[in-house]
């Protein structure tokens, strides 16, 4: 019976529990969720105080005021006078259109009468048949001969009147004496009355023949001026075509290249065609222009531009040819199109050190004007437009200027620099008082 009974207890199940209520695991579920985060955040904050509190110490080093490398050029006062670089074209100083002078047929042309040909003075360019103009040169010299002939005919004449002339008043002069012995026998009557009437009547003749060969001296006299006047127009003709002769034979007046030809062998051209132009060889001219500030700048300095001297630069082949040259003149207007003053400059020589002819570019360094007491320096050293800094001491001295002009990339500057100070050229973007600089 005993073990009956604990046989029965022993295969009695457990209880099992009651369940909890709701809103009990609803609070230990928040409960979990907001202490998890919590614990994480104070886990890190544990671990980042205790790695700080292990650290080992670092050496701190010791700060030193940095040192800027610069590069410096010596401050040099004194007069300048920069040059101008400017671009322009030789042109020649004479240009002729060679024309004829006479009319004709064109018997032979000159062997440089060719484009580009280069003829010197007196060379013949061109014959035009000669034919008419000798002609006419003796037909005007035979009209002069025969002027001249007929001149010395009324000189002869005047010369025979004035002998006649001369032998009249002695014949008066007689008749005369002859009168005045006649009237006191006539009245005390030794002679007639009839007598003396005839004596009175001898001095009236002598008389009127005087007067008739005055005028007839008046008149030859007359005709000789005329014929005068005759002479010397006859004579202009035989000059007139004296030259016209000459003229048929066409001369280079002075050396020069040849360009527009248009005269050729059998052409027939008239007075005044146009047959070539030429290019006077030893006067070479370059034009160019000055800008409207450069030449005001240059008048307003009061130092004249007439007769400057220049530099003209004519780049061809590997090193420029240099040729010297004077400006002679300025142009007679302004040339608003290209925005100054044309200049015109004459070239010492064209023809040395290399023969240079119309149309090439050129370069042309003009010298400006000149500025008193200025310092040159490159363009980084100077600062906004009125800052330079030197260096004292090893560190930097700002010195207040003024721009007054430029040179390529140099500028013209004076104020507060000594002579002999040395100024920065290197940029600087922190330059500034008392920064320490080492001159490299």
């Amino acid at each position: 019976m005993a073990a009956t009974h604990q046989s029965k207890k022993r295969t009695r199940r457990p209880r099992e529990p009651e369940p909890a209520a709701p809103w009990l695991r609803r609070a230990l579920s928040l409960s979990a969720k907001t202490l998890a985060p919590v614990l994480v955040l104070a886990l890190g904050i544990a671990s980042f105080v205790g790695l700080k509190a292990t650290k080992p110490e670092v050496p701190q080093r010791t700060i030193k005021e940095r040192v800027w490398p610069v590069k410096a050029v010596a401050a040099d006062v004194a007069n300048f006078q920069p040059r101008l670089t400017l671009y322009g074209q030789t042109v020649s100083g004479r240009r002729v259109e060679l024309r004829s002078l006479v009319s004709g047929e064109i018997l032979e042309t000159g062997p440089h009468m060719r484009e580009g040909g280069v003829v010197a003075r007196g060379d013949v360019l061109l014959r035009v048949d000669p034919f008419q103009y000798r002609g006419a040169l003796v037909e005007a010299e035979a009209k002069l001969a025969e002027a001249r002939a007929k001149s010395r005919e009324i000189a002869a004449a005047i010369e025979s009147e004035q002998d006649a002339m001369k032998r009249a008043r002695e014949q008066l002069v007689i008749a005369r004496r002859d009168l005045a012995r006649a009237i006191p026998l006539a009245k005390k009557g030794t002679v007639s009355k009839k007598v003396a009437d005839d004596r009175r009547m001898v001095v009236s003749e002598r008389e009127q023949s005087i007067d008739l060969r005055a005028n007839n001296l008046e008149i030859q006299r007359a005709r000789a001026a005329q014929q005068r006047a005759v002479i010397s127009q006859l004579a202009w003709r035989v000059r007139q075509a004296t030259r016209n002769l000459e003229d048929t034979v066409l001369k280079a007046p002075f050396d020069a290249y040849v360009t527009n030809v248009s005269a050729e062998t059998g052409r027939i051209v008239s007075a005044n065609d146009q047959v070539a132009t030429l290019l006077d060889a030893n006067w070479m001219d370059v034009r160019f222009t000055l800008s409207d500030r450069q030449y005001g700048r240059i008048v307003a300095s009061k130092q004249k531009l007439i007769g400057r001297r220049v530099k003209v630069l004519w780049h061809v082949g590997d090193e420029p040819v240099a040729y010297g040259a004077r400006i002679e003149r300025v142009g007679a207007e302004i040339a608003a199109e290209k925005g100054g003053v044309e200049i015109y400059a004459k070239l010492d020589n064209p023809g040395a050190p290399a023969t240079i002819r119309a149309g090439a570019f050129v370069e042309i360094q003009v010298p400006d004007r000149t500025y008193e007491k200025v310092v040159r320096l490159p363009q980084t050293a100077l600062y906004g437009s009125d800052r330079v800094f030197v260096i004292e001491q090893g560190r930097l001295k700002a010195r207040a200027v003024a721009l007054v002009g430029a040179a390529g990339n140099q500028v013209l500057v004076r104020g507060d620099i000594a002579q002999g100070e040395r100024v920065i050229s290197t940029r600087l973007s922190a330059a500034e008082d008392g920064l320490r600089v080492d001159e490299r």
